[in-house]
């Protein structure tokens, strides 16, 4: 399967690929270079039942801010999030014409 890269960088994965690989919407992917010629694209799990801040008895007390959950983060996760809403920032920035 062979897509061309956009005048912008961008690529879309192609459906059987997304579908072989479980890659959903809203899926957080890194990019790592592995040598000149290839990148590895893997789906990264920003918070799972690992987080420090996940316990089920837990879920109905209250809420903790936003700074205090990511500070709870390892640095790989808060790397990841960082990345992910960095990504989300310049999309919605690039819709913004009147910036």
């Amino acid at each position: 399967m062979l897509r061309v890269l956009g005048k912008r960088g961008r690529i879309t994965i192609p459906f059987e690929i997304r579908q072989k690989v479980g890659f959903e919407y809203n899926d957080v992917l890194s990019f790592t270079q592995s040598d000149n010629n290839t990148v590895v694209v893997k789906r990264e799990t920003i918070c799972d039942s690992n987080c420090p801040f996940y316990d089920e008895d837990l879920m109905d007390s209250e809420p903790i801010s936003l700074t205090d959950f990511l500070d709870g983060l390892t640095d790989e996760e808060q790397k990841t999030a960082l990345v992910h809403l960095s990504a989300n920032w310049a999309a919605k920035q690039g819709g913004d014409h009147n910036v």
